[in-house]
């Protein structure tokens, strides 16, 4: 019934830029807030950003700068425009709203 679907995730070459996106569906009531995670191979999952409803957003300190999310209400969709890409950023992404998950997307940054 709910389905969040991530789309955007490849491999990009350090220095590039990659822009994903997750599209929701379902019975969502609450959607204050809508966010981005990582979990790279042998690390815990972190929080990468969020964004409120308002479009208040918050981003962790690795990214300042680099990634920007942003939300289109309209479509449910949440956005994570990633810039400046370093190999440090190679991890699974995965998108949040409330209390569901996307499947993940796979962002590998390389030469």
């Amino acid at each position: 019934q709910v389905q969040l679907v991530e789309s955007g995730g490849g491999l990009v070459q350090p220095g590039g830029s990659l822009r994903l996106s997750c599209a929701a569906s379902g019975s969502i009531f609450d959607m204050y807030i809508m966010g981005w995670y990582r979990q790279a191979p042998g690390k815990q999952r972190e929080l990468v950003a969020d964004i409120t409803s308002d479009g208040s957003t918050n981003y962790a300190d690795s990214v300042k700068g680099r990634f920007t999310i942003s939300r289109d209400n309209a479509k449910n969709t949440v956005y994570l425009q990633m810039n400046n890409l370093k190999p440090e950023d190679t991890a699974v992404y995965y998108c949040k709203i409330r209390g569901y998950w996307g499947q993940g997307t796979q962002v590998t940054v390389s030469s």
